[in-house]
């Protein structure tokens, strides 16, 4: 399966770039496909430019500056993303990433006036984020990230099957037990992808 990994941290030495690194080893290990797509060290721009938004609607012109990005994605069979959670949501990277490739005509297209899911093509889809504070406030702050995988980008492919959505909690008290033990269920569940 054609997988692509849309992974979002700037920092090659942190815990998320070793969870990064098990998710890629662990595809590519077991058959898969994997399009490696680090965002930060391929010096992506998540802004959204004045024309961008002016374009944004015209399926003729709204590809025009991220056309090899949205290539990746129409050839994806499945997508996992890989990213920390920042103030309750995705890295502004990851975010600008979503705003600038997933397009009208990409992501979702509009019959009369409703929005219809365009990613049918995409299988499979899993998320592995790391937050810094407990998954209590994760939880009583509404989980913002985790709704936006399960709920708009499941609409988006349109998929009924389970989305793993792999966190590690509480990333300001990890310790090496935790992480080594995080590292090992990621690997398991991307052997089961």
């Amino acid at each position: 399966m054609r997988v692509l990994v849309l992974y979002a941290h700037p920092v090659e030495t942190s815990f998320q770039a070793a969870v990064h690194r098990t998710v890629v080893e662990t595809l590519t290990r077991t058959g898969h496909q994997v399009d490696d797509c680090d965002l930060y060290a391929e010096g992506f721009d998540p802004v959204l430019s004045r024309q961008e938004r002016i374009d944004y609607h015209d399926l003729d012109a709204n590809r025009r500056n991220v056309d090899a990005y949205v290539e990746r994605v129409m050839r994806a069979e499945a997508l996992v993303l890989v990213y920390p959670v920042w103030n309750f949501g995705f890295p502004a990277m990851l975010k600008g990433f979503f705003d600038r490739v997933f397009l009208p005509g990409v992501s979702f297209r509009m019959e009369n006036g409703a929005v219809r899911g365009n990613l049918g093509h995409i299988r499979k889809l899993a998320a592995v984020a790391t937050y810094g504070g407990p998954r209590w406030r994760a939880f009583v702050l509404g989980d913002p990230p985790r709704r936006s995988v399960k709920r708009v980008l499941r609409a988006q492919i349109g998929t009924l099957g389970r989305i793993p959505y792999l966190t590690h909690y509480d990333m300001n008290r990890s310790t090496e037990a935790t992480r080594s033990a995080f590292l090992k269920r990621v690997s398991k569940e991307m052997e089961r992808f």
